[in-house]
């Protein structure tokens, strides 16, 4: 019996040293501290990856987004205050990249209908995250979630962004993102139990 193996329903949280250095780095790294930049794009190059990937990016364009990101977080740097913390202000401009990418796209002739979204985000994401028994990946669950639940669910759940900082960097209310959070959390379980009974997905609308 597959039992779902989702994140406990709450705001996952990561040390508060381990932000307030990330955020110094970029603070530093403003201020012309190649060091600082170095150590800022270690700590969240992964992050953003995965993040990037899961807004739809495949396997190419996934590492093509996350240096556009970081080139345009690098670039705009003199404007970084530190009022958030650097994670959420690095999200908030891959999010953008995403955006900017899939407006560009969409304006050029496709070469393929081929969307192979599920094994990009199954080759970049560690197989130790809740969700891989026996066989079922999370990461081609959460790609059938609605563009809006997957980046909460993502954010909150998956990167540990906590629910104010996710709204910050999708640009909604909190009380969206918990109420997207929440949908996509239902949404998973109900998968996971059609998945063990050999029923076909419902996406969600």
């Amino acid at each position: 019996m597959i039992t779902p193996a989702l994140p406990p329903s709450r705001e996952p949280s990561r040390t508060n040293s381990t932000e307030e250095s990330i955020t110094a780095w970029a603070l530093a790294a403003r201020g012309g501290d190649p060091d600082a930049v170095d150590l800022f794009v270690r700590a969240l190059h992964r992050d953003v990856r995965h993040y990037v990937t899961y807004l739809g990016a495949d396997p190419q364009s996934a590492d093509d987004l996350t240096q556009d990101t970081f080139l345009r977080a690098l670039g705009s740097l003199q404007r970084f205050e530190g009022r958030s913390s650097a994670r959420t202000w690095l999200f908030s401009i891959a999010r953008h990249a995403v955006i900017d990418s899939i407006r560009y796209r969409s304006c050029r002739p496709r070469l393929s209908d081929t969307d192979d979204w599920e094994s990009a985000a199954e080759h970049t994401q560690p197989c130790d995250l809740p969700g891989f028994e026996e066989g079922i990946a999370l990461a081609e669950l959460v790609g059938a979630l609605p563009d809006d639940r997957r980046e909460a669910f993502v954010l909150t759940q998956l990167l540990g962004l906590p629910y104010a900082e996710a709204a910050h960097a999708s640009d909604c209310p909190i009380g969206t993102v918990r109420s997207r959070v929440a949908r996509a959390r239902t949404s998973l379980i109900e998968w996971l139990d059609e998945a063990e009974r050999g029923a076909p997905l419902a996406v969600a609308a």
